[in-house]
C-alpha cells in the first residue's frame, strides 16, 4: 500500500480554534499523519498537509470536510483568496512509488462520499477531471461561491460531477482532484498598490502567455500594507522557484518597485530549494549527494531504528515520553499480531476469513502506532512552545486559543493510541481460537502490550484533561471516552 499526500484548503484562516478542530479530525484517523498546518488571515484560508495510505487518507479528508461544514459559513466568510466552498479544494498527490491513478481513485471515492453524506456538490479537477475544461482549477472556481449559487442551477456547463445542481447553503461546493506536487509561492512587493501586483500576475502566469505551469493572482495584504503576487507552481521542474521570482522582479522593476520578501506556503520538495540554491550560488557542477543531511539520512537508514528510539527515551529530555512509549508498545503488539496471523493463514484461507481482516487491522494499527510515536512527542513540544508564548503575552486571545488547541491535540494523540489499542485487542481476542496453538504465548504477549499501550495512553490523556479543565475548557467528550476505554472490555 503506497502513500499519498492530501492538501485540503479551508476557507478559514483567522480562528485558530476552528482550524485546530479541522486538523484534529484528521489526526484521529489511524494511519494518517498531519505534517503541516498553515493559515493566512488576509486570505482567510488554511492549508493542511497530511499523508497516508489511500483508504485512511480518504477517511481523514472526509472527517475534516465534515467538521469544516459545521464550522464555516460562506455567507459570512470573506478573504482575499477566491473560494467556492468551506472546504475549497482537496487535491490528492502521489508520492514515491504511488501513481497518479491511485490519487485519481481517492479523489473519485471522496467526491462520491461528500455529495452523498454531506449534500455538497463536487467538481472533479486536475488529473481526476471528467470534463477536459475542468482540468484547470481556476475554471472550476470561476464566479466563486456567490456566482456559483446562481450558475449551478441554470447553466448545464456548471453541473457538478457528484451531487445535485445546487450549492450547500453554508458550505458551498468543493473541488476535489489529483495532481503532481505543487509549490505555493508568494512574493511581497515594496508597495501596497494591488493593481501593480495584478498586472505582474497577468504577465507571469501561463494562461496569459507567461511562464509555463504558473498560476498567479495579485492580492492586497492589509496586515502588512503590501501587495502580493501569489503563485502556484504546478510543475516546479518546468518553472522552478528562482525563475518565477526573477520574472516577478523584472516586471516589478517596470513599475519602480521591488520584491521585499517571498514565502512558501505549506510544504516544499527539497529538490525545489536545491534548484534555487544552485542557481543563486552558481553551483554549476554541484553534486547533491554531498549534502550533509542526505549522507546522515543514508547512514541512519542502514542502522537499527529502535535502539536509537530507546536512547532518546532514556535521555533527560521532555520528549519522547510516556505517550510515545505507549505507542511503541502498541506497535510491538501489532507486529506480533501480524506474525501470529502470518503463520495462521495459508493458501486455502478464504479472502473473507476473519483472519485475513485481522491481519489487515494489525498492519493498519502498526502503521498508526509508529506515526503516533513521533506525533505524541510533537504534540507535547507544541504545548511547551504555546505555553512559552502565552507566558510572554498572557492576555493575547490568539495565544490563548493556540495554547488550548495544542493541549487538545496533546490529549487526542494518546487518546487515539488507547482507542486503537482497545480496538486491536478486541480483534485479536475474537480470532484467538482460530490461530495456531503453538503461538498462544505470542498472542498473549501482544495482548499484554496492547493493555500497556491503552493504560499508558489514558494516563497521558488524564494529565491533559486536568490542564484543559484548569484553562476553563469543557472536556466532557474526552472524559466519556476515557471512562469507556478504561472499562473491563478494554
Amino acid at each position: 500500500m503506497s502513500w499519498l499526500e492530501c492538501v485540503p484548503n479551508f476557507s478559514e484562516g483567522r480562528d485558530p480554534a476552528k482550524v485546530g478542530r479541522i486538523a484534529d479530525a484528521a489526526r484521529s484517523v489511524p494511519g494518517v499523519v498531519v505534517l503541516d498546518v498553515e493559515s493566512n488571515a488576509d486570505h482567510n484560508r488554511s492549508v493542511i498537509t497530511l499523508v497516508g495510505e489511500g483508504t485512511a487518507l480518504v477517511d481523514a479528508a472526509m472527517a475534516m470536510i465534515r467538521v469544516a461544514t459545521e464550522l464555516i459559513d460562506l455567507n459570512h466568510q470573506r478573504g482575499e483568496h477566491p473560494r467556492i466552498g468551506a472546504t475549497d479544494v482537496v487535491p490528492f498527490v502521489p508520492l514515491e512509488d504511488s501513481r497518479i491513478d491511485d490519487a485519481i481513485a481517492c479523489a473519485h471515492r471522496l467526491g462520491e462520499r461528500v455529495a452523498r453524506e454531506l449534500g455538497i456538490p463536487v467538481y472533479l479537477y486536475g488529473a481526476a477531471a471528467r470534463r477536459p475544461e475542468r482540468s484547470e482549477l481556476p475554471t472550476v472556481r470561476a464566479g466563486e461561491f456567490e456566482g456559483l449559487k446562481e450558475s449551478i442551477q441554470r447553466d448545464p456547463a456548471r453541473a457538478p460531477d457528484f451531487g445535485e445542481a445546487r450549492v450547500h447553503p453554508t458550505a458551498g461546493a468543493v473541488a476535489i482532484g489529483a495532481r503532481a506536487v505543487l509549490v505555493a509561492y508568494n512574493a511581497y512587493l515594496t508597495t501596497p498598490d494591488v493593481e501593480i501586483a495584478k498586472r505582474i500576475a497577468r504577465t507571469v502566469r501561463a494562461r496569459d502567455g507567461g511562464l509555463s505551469e504558473v498560476r498567479a493572482l495579485g492580492f492586497e495584504i492589509k496586515e502588512r500594507n503590501r501587495a502580493q503576487v501569489s503563485m502556484n507552481l504546478t510543475d516546479y521542474r518546468r518553472t522552478p522557484i528562482h525563475r518565477a521570482l526573477e520574472a516577478v522582479r523584472r516586471e516589478a522593476a517596470r513599475y519602480g518597485v521591488g520584491v521585499e520578501e517571498s514565502e512558501i506556503v505549506g510544504l516544499v520538495p527539497e529538490e525545489a530549494l536545491f534548484d534555487a540554491a544552485e542557481y543563486y550560488l552558481q553551483l554549476n557542477h554541484f553534486d547533491r549527494a554531498a549534502i550533509l543531511e542526505r549522507k546522515v539520512r543514508a547512514a541512519a537508514g542502514s542502522a537499527e531504528p529502535f535502539p536509537r528510539f530507546l536512547d532518546r527515551l532514556a535521555a533527560r529530555t521532555p520528549t519522547p515520553g510516556g505517550g510515545s512509549a505507549a505507542a511503541a508498545a502498541g506497535a510491538l503488539a501489532a507486529a506480533l499480531g501480524e506474525m501470529v496471523l502470518a503463520y495462521s493463514i495459508d493458501a486455502n484461507t478464504p479472502k473473507n476469513d476473519p483472519l485475513v481482516a485481522a491481519r489487515t487491522a494489525c498492519w493498519e494499527a502498526r502503521t498508526f502506532f509508529v506515526r503516533a510515536m513521533t506525533e505524541d512527542a510533537q504534540a507535547y513540544e507544541a504545548v511547551r512552545a504555546a505555553r512559552k508564548e502565552l507566558k510572554d503575552r498572557p492576555n493575547d486571545a490568539g495565544k490563548i486559543a493556540a495554547s488550548i488547541a495544542a493541549l487538545r491535540r496533546s490529549a487526542e494523540v494518546p487518546l487515539a493510541t488507547a482507542r486503537t489499542a482497545v480496538r486491536l485487542a478486541e480483534t485479536l481476542r475474537s480470532i484467538g481460537p482460530k490461530t495456531k496453538t503453538a503461538l498462544a504465548s505470542d498472542l498473549a504477549t501482544a495482548l499484554a502490550l496492547l493493555s500497556a499501550a491503552r493504560d499508558g495512553g489514558l494516563a497521558n490523556v488524564r494529565v491533559n484533561v486536568t490542564d484543559l479543565n484548569a484553562a476553563g475548557q469543557s472536556t466532557g467528550e474526552i472524559e466519556a471516552e476515557l471512562n469507556r476505554l478504561s472499562g473491563p472490555t478494554g
